[in-house]
Order: C-alpha cells, then structure tokens, then sequence
C-alpha cells in the first residue's frame, strides 16, 4: 500500500503547495492567456498532473493511470451523461419549432431582456439546478436565451453567473448529503449554515446579473423585479434549508421567485432601458399562441421535472439504487492510503465507482426527451438523426469534461490536493476567510461542488478543530465557496459553449470574462463567513 505524503518539495509545505498547483496555474495560463480550446487546455493540464504525481509525489505509475482513468470515467458518466440528454431534450423542442412557442410564451409575459435573464437564467436555471445540477442549468438556460435573441457569449455569461447561489443545494441536495457523509456533522445543521451564507448573496445576485449584463442604469429599471426575484429566492432558501432540510430547497426557491415575479409583472412594467440589454437580444414580444399550443411546447420540460421529482422520491429512489453497480476501481480501491492530518489514523483510500445507470438523473431526463419526441412525433428516422448530431455536438466538451475530472482524481489520489487544503488552513486566524475560498478551489478542478465536500470537507473540520473554530460553519462554508468556483469550472464553460453554439475558441474569451466575477463573489462569501465566525457567531448553529 503507497502512502501519501504532503510535503514532498525538500518537507516544506508552502514550496510543496506551489508544486501542487502547477496544474491549476497550466489550466489558468492555457485558458485563460493563450486562449486555447478548453479540451487542448485540459489535456495539458491533466499532463501537468501526471509529472507532478509521478515525479514529486512518487505516485507509482499503475496507481497514477488508474486514478486518471477513474476519474475520467466519473467525468463520461454520470456527468456527461447529464449534459448528452439535456442538450437532447433542448434540440427536441428546437427540431419540431416548439421553442419557438416557448420563447414567444416567455416574451408574452415580458419583452424585456433583463427580465427574461432573471425569469431564465436566475429563477428556471435554479429549478433546474435544485432538479437535475451537473451542468444542466447551464445547458438548458442558455440555450433557450440563445433562442430568445441573445448573442450566445451573454446568454452563457449570464447562466454561468447565475448559477451560483442554487450550486450548493443542486442535485435533490446531494452536495449536502455529500458533504455530511464524509465529515459526520448532522445533516439539518450543514444545511442551515450553507442556507445561512448562501441566502445573502443569493439576493445579491439577481442584482450583479443585471449589472453585468446592461449597467447600473439597467439594474434601476428593474429594481423590483430585482428585490423581488433576489428576496423571494433567499427568502424560501434560508426557511427552507433551516426547517427542511436540503433536498427541496432550489426547487421550492426557484418557485417562488418565479412566482414572485409573474405576480409583480401582473402590477407592475419596467422602465425601457435604451442600449442596455445584452448584445444581440430581441426583446419584440412574439406572437400569441393557444394555452394547448404553448402547453405542448413546455411538455418537454414539464416532463423533465415531473421524471426528476419522480427519480427523487424515497420509495422510488431506493428502488433504483438497488440497480447501481459499484466497481471497486482496479489498480486504485484501498491501495494508497491517507494519512495525518486528513484522517486521525493511517486509512486505506476507498476507490468505489457507482455506475448508477438507473437511478442518476440522467437517465430521468432520457426518458423525458425520448417521451417528448413521442409526444411531439418526431419520427423514429429523425430521432436517431438528432442524437447522432447531439454526439457530435459533445464530442469536444465531453473530451474536457473527461480530461478535468480526471485531473481532479489524480491530483486528489496523488495527494497534490490535500497539499493545497493544507496550505489554506495554514492562514490561522484568516481561515474563516480562506475556507470558501478553499471550496472554489475545489469546484473550478473537479466542476462539482459535490466532488469537492468529498474532497475537503473532512479537511475543513480538522483544520476548524485544530484552530478552535466551528466545524459545521467551516465545512459549510467550504459547499458555500464552492458555488462561485462552478462559473469558471472548465466543465461549465465548454457545456455553455456548446449548448449555445459558440465556437470552442471562445471558451478562452467566456473563461477570463468569467473569472473576476468568480474572484468577487468568492471573496464575499469569505466576508460572510468571517462575519459569522468572529463577529455574529451566535447565527449560526
């Protein structure tokens, strides 16, 4: 058995943290400065990984290639599994003109741009993300703004922006549930923390979405809608996430913003705003349809919820775990193990991959797009054609996908990441501070704010015991931090490029567009969890 170690430049763990993060400065320089294609990026980034596991951290080679290919799998499936049927399930309504009759249904209610980015990208992406999460908000939300006249760099700059404060609570709430399964921490108190840091910023949001998209003088045309959307969403999430627990609560926020804003539109028209909505959009109010024309149109995505909620429910749930697979990983399960201070004991690091061909949220949204055909009789020829050109279409950003996730796993198996958590907790009194920030870290590699609880969440209660801070705070703040590293994740980035057709080489442009407003929001919700942690701790549990 190989054990870890993590220090392995010359003892020293700031040297060892700067060695670690070569990958990460490959994946930033690439992308981000030499503007390439985010698979070119991602592969030279995965090569960075592997000379730094075989050459500093001594990783033997048959442990390396496996964890690299475990990784990989995980990326294919279930997450890009997720990503192939929700840009199915949008093609189907493009295919047989039925987003046509959804966009004019959502331009009947406002012709403003600025509204549609909060109704769409805001309160449905996060219905999406609290129903399905692994990037199909993303998918979803900006291709249907594509659609609705968006240039396609502002309709994924803007769901990339907005999907954010749903992130930690995505999936049926399994970052959460991740998140209490590796630390031992109960469960509704994780959960009240992460809704106690992420409801303030999920009112700020709404607001900074409009900012970036059309200006100061935008967001005071909509200012309403604004505290409206922003309110009703954090509002519902901290009830919801303190009483409940997490599984309901983005979908039962995304709800009441929409709700919310229906009802405001019904009193209350914005202010024109001239030269301030994003590029490219139309905001000409479409044609009207029948109330059966339009229902047809959404059938598709009615149907994506209904399997969704259906795939969560525990009896049916339960049910279909029981057909997962678990594959003790070959060459990897128990044969390197973890060490002090990750664990309290020499402990054999498990590599169990679940193929959950069943019951993971994909297969929902398969059947929902392979139904909608049905419904919308597209024939079986044209069926087979769509998913053909679907493949295609993912071909490069499933490569991405597949080459970061298996970045990630290396970089995690070879210890390279619990030299950088390490680093983070050596900030002492700053921690508070540098905890989320720990947690965006772990987003932007992995693209999962579930894979990053199970990556640092323990390492943040170690750290919080040792510096006598609350555990619970810091490991919520490690899901919280987390949400603002998914913007910029090379994994959201190629499934926004590739759901609103832009070209792979302006991922590089979409990346450092993104990548400031990623900085900002991180460092507020470092300022929160400060706040929480030496000024107010008596808020949270």
């Amino acid at each position: 058995m190989w054990l870890q170690t993590y220090s392995p430049v010359a003892g020293n763990l700031g040297w060892s943290a700067l060695v670690a993060a070569i990958p990460v400065f490959v994946l930033v320089y690439t992308l981000g400065i030499r503007r390439m294609s985010a698979w070119k990026a991602s592969l030279l980034g995965l090569g960075a990984a592997e000379l730094i596991a075989l050459l500093v951290y001594r990783m033997p080679p048959v442990l390396s290639l496996s964890a690299l290919a475990y990784g990989a799998a995980f990326g294919l499936f279930p997450i890009g599994w997720i990503v192939y049927w929700a840009i199915v399930l949008y093609r189907v309504t493009l295919e047989t003109g039925k987003f046509e009759i959804v966009k004019d249904s959502i331009g009947r209610l406002t012709s403003e741009p600025q509204l549609q980015a909060l109704l769409i990208a805001f309160a449905f992406g996060a219905f999406i993300e609290g129903a399905c999460g692994f990037g199909s908000p993303v998918a979803v939300a900006a291709a249907m703004l594509t659609g609705l006249g968006f240039t396609p760099f502002y309709a994924a700059a803007l769901c990339l922006l907005a999907n954010t404060a749903p992130v930690a609570f995505g999936s049926i709430g399994i970052p959460v549930v991740t998140l209490s399964t590796v630390t031992g921490l109960p469960l509704l108190k994780l959960s009240a923390d992460v809704g106690r840091i992420c409801a303030p910023v999920s009112v700020i949001v709404p607001a900074y979405l409009i900012v970036v998209m059309g200006g100061w003088r935008a967001l005071r045309a909509v200012f309403p809608a604004v505290l409206v959307c922003g309110l009703t969403f954090a509002g519902t999430q901290l009830l919801v996430s303190n009483t409940l627990g997490p599984y309901l609560t983005d979908i039962l926020g995304s709800l009441a913003a929409m709700l919310g804003l229906v009802v405001l539109l019904r009193f209350w028209k914005p202010q024109r705003v001239s030269g301030g909505e994003a590029p490219g959009s139309n905001p000409a109010p479409g044609p009207h349809h029948s109330a059966s024309e339009v229902f047809a149109a959404w059938a598709p995505y009615g149907l994506l919820v209904v399997f969704v909620l259906v795939w969560g429910m525990g009896g049916v749930k339960a049910a279909f775990n029981s057909t997962n697979v678990l594959i003790h990983w070959p060459g990897l399960h128990n044969q390197i193990a973890q060490v002090a201070p990750v664990v309290a004991k020499t402990t054999p690091y498990a590599a169990i991959y679940t193929f959950s061909w069943l019951s993971v949220s994909g297969t929902a949204c398969m059947f929902a797009a392979l139904l909608s055909t049905v419904i919308l009789r597209m024939s079986p020829r044209q069926t087979v054609r769509l998913l053909a050109a679907t493949a295609r279409q993912l071909a490069l950003p499933l490569i991405t996908i597949a080459a970061v996730l298996a970045l990630a796993f290396l970089m995690n198996y070879s210890g390279a990441t619990v030299t950088l958590g390490l680093a983070f907790a050596s900030t002492s009194l700053l921690f508070p501070f540098f905890s989320p920030l720990l947690g965006w870290l772990g987003v932007f590699l992995t693209g999962s704010d579930t894979s990053c609880n199970a990556l640092f969440g323990n390492l943040q209660v170690v750290t919080a015991g040792r510096l006598g801070l609350n555990p619970v705070l810091m490991a919520a703040a490690n899901s919280s931090g987390g949400v603002m590293g998914k913007m910029i994740s090379v994994q959201s980035i190629c499934v926004a490029v590739a759901a609103t057709g832009m070209k792979t080489s302006d991922e590089a442009k979409l990346f450092r567009f993104m990548l400031r407003h990623s900085i900002i929001l991180a460092s507020v919700i470092g300022l929160i969890t400060l706040l929480y942690s030496y000024v107010i701790p008596q808020w949270v549990r």
